[in-house]
């Protein structure tokens, strides 16, 4: 329990009250509107209404919520004995409210001395309490967060438009410095522009909720969580949000079933790869005879694949996602579902960036190569990536393509290491770290509309490289390579979302990957790798059906 009080006393009773924020520079005033609600303020998400934060009006100014405050309750030893704790302080807060702006946001936790994981929280809860998120970062937080997972949400963020900073501003309003754990998560799509799929509607063009409840798995315990938002000016009432909180409680389980580190082998029905091996080889080709030609501009595409693996029985994209967890080392593991929706889960090794007050952190991630079945063979392969021509050109592509970026924002940036090995459970890669220093918190926009998308992901120059998977691909990568994180009150982090996925009920799954084609790329090569990119997917729908029992069925 020492742990977990030293770790809250920064966090107990604070209060933020009508904050007042810069208004928007020319170049954010240049960006889309401010998001708006197509129908109604209030969506229905399962069987309660949930408020959408995104403002109204192009040129409406509003300043953070009236009242940002965390409470903590006292500590007890269960998970049980949390949720009784929390349900009494809501009858409570219910018969005798306390706040009385027209606009707020309340985190209300209690600390348990049992540790629990938070994604066997996650998969104890009820399937039908959507939208549901999960969020574990590559390494430990300062703060001892491990991993947070969620159900509803007290808040969300969706629309069809290119997340813009209007959108971005609607989201700050209901995070603050002092209440730190008052996070927004959620995903951007890879290409805003592009034609939406079906799989990939509900998810908007960007999709981020503050959760309803929450868990919090800690180094030395846990922590549950209620959190209740209202605003007035969104149709949200404080009676609104108490009591649809009180509607979800009802449904969450104190119970743990954990989750199967291992999924049980499930026989694949059909797998179909778009584009088919014969389709990529021409794609890539295509790419190269771009790159190569003199009026050209290009120097690298990253191309993608979207494989559709139907298995005999649904899978379980939390067994999916505990099976990618238990094999994360240095990755970031994602869960993201929004109500009627597939949900999007992947585990990916690629920070976009990290935002801590001012400092930021981005990474610059290319070249890709198997592990070795020995120490003696892994190192062989290492020295190859480190000393081969073709990827250290991919590589040196995305390592000062991102500085520029940062240049452009930040003040001075560092590079350091210049180039080295990140190592994975399955794959290895070239790796660099760029640091930099923000001049104002509200660059933070700027930051990720910089660096997304990444030439790791897109290619070099932006606009030619998407352009060119515009008219190449033929399917919609949805959040596949897009970001993939949380915004903070005083620090934000995102991933890029690859070695991802799309888990659809009675559809089974999308799985993407991409690889970049340079001058000197392979497309026999390249076609490998993404077969390495996907097998921790695959390991899991190994086992084929014989082709008469797939004629039957």
């Amino acid at each position: 329990m020492a742990i977990a009080h030293k770790w809250l006393t920064h966090l107990t009773n604070t209060k933020h009250n009508n904050i007042f924020v810069p208004p928007p520079s020319r170049k954010q005033q240049q960006q889309q509107p401010m998001c708006f609600i197509q129908h109604h303020r209030l969506v229905r998400h399962g069987c309660y209404l949930s408020m959408n934060g995104c403002i109204e009006g192009q040129h409406q100014e509003r300043n953070k919520v009236g009242t940002i405050e965390t409470r903590t309750l006292e500590p007890v030893t269960s998970l049980a004995m949390a949720m009784y704790s929390l349900n009494m302080k809501i009858s409570q807060l219910k018969t005798d409210p306390p706040f009385y702006t027209s606009s707020g946001i309340v985190r209300l936790q209690v600390p348990i001395e049992e540790k629990v994981e938070a994604i066997d929280w996650l998969h104890s809860q009820n399937n039908v309490l959507l939208p549901r998120c999960f969020f574990s970062g590559r390494e430990q937080e300062e703060d001892n967060l491990v991993s947070v997972a969620g159900v509803g949400s007290a808040v969300f963020f969706c629309h069809s438009h290119p997340f813009s900073y209007w959108d971005w501003r609607s989201i700050r309003r209901f995070l603050s410095e002092r209440c730190p754990l008052i996070r927004a998560y959620g995903a951007i799509r890879f290409n805003a522009k592009a034609k939406v799929s079906s799989e990939w509607q509900a998810f908007g063009s960007f999709y981020f909720m503050i959760p309803q409840v929450e868990f919090n798995e800690l180094e030395g315990g846990s922590m549950l969580i209620t959190t209740i938002a209202w605003d007035n000016a969104l149709s949200s009432t404080w009676e609104n949000a108490i009591n649809a909180l009180e509607a979800t409680l009802c449904k969450v389980s104190s119970s743990i079933v954990k989750s199967p580190k291992q999924a049980p082998p499930t026989l694949i029905l059909s797998s179909h790869n778009i584009p088919s091996k014969v389709d990529w080889h021409l794609s890539v080709n295509r790419a190269l005879q771009m790159i190569k030609q003199n009026d050209s501009s290009l120097t690298k595409v990253v191309l993608a694949r979207s494989t559709r693996v139907v298995p005999t029985a649904d899978i379980d994209p939390l067994k999916w996602l505990a099976c990618l967890k238990d094999e994360g080392a240095n990755a970031y593991q994602f869960f993201l579902q929004p109500p009627n929706a597939p949900a999007f889960i992947g585990n990916t090794p690629e920070q976009l960036f990290h935002r801590k007050c001012l400092h930021i952190t981005s990474e610059a991630l290319a070249g890709t190569r198997a592990r070795g079945s020995s120490p003696a063979l892994d190192c062989q392969i290492e020295l190859d990536l480190l000393t081969s021509p073709k990827d250290d050109i991919e590589f040196t592509i995305v390592r000062e393509t991102i500085r520029r970026k940062l240049e452009a924002v930040c003040e001075k940036v560092v590079i350091k290491p210049k180039k080295m090995i990140r190592k994975l459970p399955r794959i290895q890669h070239l790796f660099a770290q760029l640091a930099g220093r923000l001049g104002r918190e509200e660059d933070e926009f700027e930051i990720l509309l910089s660096l997304h998308p990444s030439p790791a992901v897109c290619g070099y120059p932006t606009e030619e490289a998407q352009l060119l998977i515009a008219e190449t691909e033929v399917f919609d990568r949805g959040m596949y390579a897009g970001p993939v994180g949380w915004f903070g009150g005083g620090e934000s982090e995102f991933a890029v979302g690859i070695r991802s996925a799309l888990v659809e009920k009675d559809q089974g799954a999308l799985i993407y990957a991409g690889t970049g084609i340079v001058e000197g790329s392979n497309p026999y090569l390249e076609w490998d790798e993404l077969e390495l990119k996907t097998s921790q997917f695959t390991k899991l729908v190994k086992l084929d059906l014989p082709l008469i029992q797939k004629s039957r069925l």
